[in-house]
């Protein structure tokens, strides 16, 4: 009767031991990150051409995705009354601070576009994934 006792805690003891590194060995399931997910787009060259002035104070979220690297979020902070090519401004001088400028070429075009150019590494992908702004709209274009 004692021997028993002293068995059971053992063996449960060591079931939990390998049940324990048996969990840990297995891979974690894959998730696709952003850099890998199928919905994507990418080119060298993309065109933000902004349409409207700003109604309202706003937020404007992007993301830059370099192929194979993680995304870069871009937020851009727009006053109320801001004319079309002063929220293109906003955007362009955003884009600027938030990538590399030995990677990236950020400009203006025609007051109302900016222009964001891969100079070395990998093709990017650029998402208009929010925008607060009533009465400004952005199409994000692939050059």
């Amino acid at each position: 009767m004692k021997f028993a006792m002293l068995i059971r805690p053992a063996l449960l003891a060591a079931i939990t031991i390998f049940a324990g590194q048996s969990a840990l060995a297995q891979e974690p399931a894959a998730v696709p990150s952003p850099a890998t997910a199928p919905d994507l787009k990418y080119s060298n060259k993309w065109r933000i051409e902004v349409k409207e002035g700003a109604n309202n104070d706003g937020v404007v979220r992007f993301e830059v995705t370099p192929k194979g690297e993680a995304m870069i979020p871009v937020t851009v902070t727009i006053k109320e009354g801001r004319s079309e090519n002063g929220v293109a401004s906003d955007v362009k001088n955003a884009f600027k601070a938030a990538l590399d400028k030995k990677r990236y070429k950020v400009e203006g075009d025609d007051g109302e576009d900016v222009l964001v150019k891969r100079k070395s590494g990998p093709d990017l992908s650029i998402k208009l994934v929010e925008s607060t702004l009533r009465g400004t709209h952005f199409d994000v274009e692939r050059e």
